[in-house]
């Protein structure tokens, strides 16, 4: 057996990819490893801690803003730091402020989630370009092959195996990673925007509920005495 030797295992047919199949490799790598942070980032409990929103609604609840800023701030959560950052802009109108402190949750969110959308930008470039990587093995594959077919006085198939395999297992190479890739991708862009819209749902569920309550309270000062 020579170099042109078809390979016997998994790992030499893996080995004939030459440098860009390593690459592969190293990309495939990378995506683990932004696949797993970006699951430990995209969690309930660094985006919307259950204690803090039932505290917080207490808080707007019974109208104590000043409290639930208090609360929100001492939290690291995307609520937390949404609302410390909103609810200041609240003022003793009878809409409580609702329209600058829902701008600043959405200027708040636009900042937040430039920064969460590159870390996961990351994993959508390895994605695209692990099919073009293994379409650039696959061009090199080739031309070993065309050279060796040059140097050859009579067709010889095993001769051209080596590098024919090189072709064909950077292509596949390429796909799996992109395979690997494009699927975590999707569904952690999914789960970004899924916490991201339960925050503000909650937070505008806590301003209606100070708003029931600071109107409630109006109401009631009207009604005469002894007819409540």
């Amino acid at each position: 057996s020579g170099d042109d030797a078809p390979p016997e295992t998994a790992f030499d047919w893996v080995m004939e990819g030459g440098i860009v199949i390593v690459i592969l490799l190293l990309a495939l790598l990378g995506a683990i490893a932004l696949i797993l942070f970006n699951l430990l980032q995209l969690t309930r409990s660094k985006f919307i801690p259950a204690d803090l929103q039932a505290r917080l609604a207490e808080h707007m609840q019974a109208c104590r803003v000043r409290s639930a800023i208090q609360e929100a701030s001492q939290s690291p959560s995307f609520m937390g730091r949404m609302l410390a950052v909103a609810l200041p802009k609240a003022d003793a109108s009878e809409t409580l402020g609702r329209d600058a402190v829902e701008d600043a949750m959405a200027d708040f969110t636009i900042r937040e989630k430039a920064t969460y959308m590159s870390n996961l930008g990351y994993l959508g470039v390895i994605a695209q370009a692990s099919p073009m990587l293994g379409l650039l093995g696959t061009v090199f594959g080739m031309i070993k092959a065309f050279a060796k077919l040059t140097t050859m006085k009579a067709a010889d198939p095993s001769a051209l195996a080596g590098a024919i395999a090189e072709a064909l297992v950077t292509t596949a190479g390429g796909l799996i990673v992109a395979f690997f890739c494009i699927i975590p991708y999707f569904y952690l862009r999914n789960r970004l925007n899924s916490l991201i819209g339960e925050c503000h749902s909650s937070a505008s569920d806590m301003l209606d509920s100070s708003l029931a309550s600071l109107h409630r309270e109006g109401q009631m000062a009207k009604v005469p005495e002894g007819l409540a």
